[in-house]
């Protein structure tokens, strides 16, 4: 894997650790006062979050969406962003017309609308062509 891709899903895998990490408990004590005690120690857990298995199809796009990157000169973190936001929208994958499956015309790897502006069909499912559009 290269080391773009690798950083990008390494990135991607310690924000959602993070978040789930920080967010919880904050959000959970938000309105508590603070309790005296002694410390704990804190124990990780390895969940099916810390790891994330691609395909081939799902390996080409990312490496569409850092050379799309690269391309235009964007920072490393472009290319982190437009990833997790792809394995968001679209598990990494460009889909096409989903029928019935589909209320709406959402395209690609963005999930990017023809009707709303952001292009063609055609261009909206060009990996190179729907990253800048979404960047």
């Amino acid at each position: 894997m290269n080391s773009m891709l690798r950083k990008s899903v390494l990135g991607i895998a310690g924000l959602a650790f993070t978040g789930g990490v920080f967010a919880g408990p904050v959000a959970a004590h938000a309105d508590a006062r603070p309790v005296e005690g002694k410390p704990v120690a804190v124990a990780t857990v390895q969940g099916a979050q810390s790891k994330i298995d691609l395909n081939g199809e799902q390996t080409a796009n990312a490496k569409a969406i850092i050379a799309a990157t690269k391309k235009a000169g964007l920072p490393e973190r472009a290319a982190v962003i437009s990833i997790a936001t792809s394995l968001q929208e679209s598990k990494l994958e460009n889909l096409g017309h989903l029928g019935d499956a589909n209320d709406h015309d959402s395209l690609g790897l963005f999930q990017q609308r023809p009707s709303s502006g952001w292009g063609t069909p055609e261009q909206i499912t060009d990996p190179e062509y729907s990253t800048l559009a979404f960047l």
